[in-house]
């Protein structure tokens, strides 16, 4: 048997002249007539969607922003971010040391109404735990708060808890009790989470009395006492906690 020659059969194509070529231009007209068709339908069906269903799409672009990153996140704050987590020991070692006053006046090179500025944006992320007066025990209220405000990370890489003291007693006292309710904080932590990792995604600072006191206006902050009076020296007996959501 004869096998078709492709070459022949190519050249009787083209043999069939003008006819042949108006019925191949026809088609190819129809299908690209076929194709716009499809996609304006399309996009006339998404427009009706998104006029039917808003809250879906809401939710959606939501979704796209959360991607984004948050407006707190300024070059300044995530210089110091990126020391504080250099510093406390969350990349590069194995083990967590922490920062306590001089560690935060060297590595951020910064005042302390300035060092609580940068942390000012984070007022509705985070909250203030507070302690009674030269304790370093975390009440009822103080744990229920700590627990809602660690479940909601939203994808945050590090916590970030800085305790503080009053200015009651000696600076190497206050020193000591702000370091106290920092380890508080994380034993917590590790007790509730049970999370072999949890050194590295908390950053604990200690300021004493000494570094970035609160003033009255802190009392206006999620905090765990909000049936009692605030006044400057109740709102440094605390530790501030908050999940940092920065890409650096």
């Amino acid at each position: 048997m004869t096998r078709p020659n492709p070459l022949a059969k190519a050249r009787a194509f083209l043999d069939a002249g003008p006819n042949r070529a108006a019925i191949v231009g026809a088609a190819v007209a129809s299908a690209l007539v076929l194709v716009v068709s499809v996609a304006v339908g399309a996009m006339v069906h998404g427009a009706k969607d998104r006029l039917e269903h808003p809250e879906e799409t809401a939710r959606a672009q939501v979704a796209v922003a959360d991607d984004a990153e948050v407006a707190y996140c300024t070059p300044a704050f995530k210089e110091v971010l990126q020391r504080v987590i250099n510093a406390c020991g969350l990349v590069g070692t194995e083990q967590r040391r922490g920062c306590q006053p001089a560690d935060v006046k060297t590595f951020a090179s910064i005042s302390g109404a300035d060092f609580n500025e940068l942390f000012a944006p984070l007022k509705e992320r985070g909250a203030v735990v507070l302690f009674e007066e030269g304790s370093d025990v975390l009440d009822d209220a103080a744990r229920k708060l700590l627990d809602a405000r660690w479940e909601d990370r939203k994808g945050a890489r590090y916590f970030f808890v800085v305790a503080r003291a009053s200015k009651d007693g000696t600076t190497e006292g206050n020193r000591a009790l702000s370091h106290k309710r920092a380890n508080s904080v994380m034993i917590h932590l590790k007790d509730a989470t049970q999370d072999p990792e949890l050194d590295k995604q908390v950053g604990l600072l200690w300021l004493g009395s000494e570094f970035a006191q609160f003033d009255k206006t802190y009392c206006e902050w999620p905090n765990s006492r909000t049936d009692k009076r605030c006044t400057p020296e109740a709102i440094n007996r605390s530790a501030f906690v908050s999940w940092v959501d920065c890409r650096l």
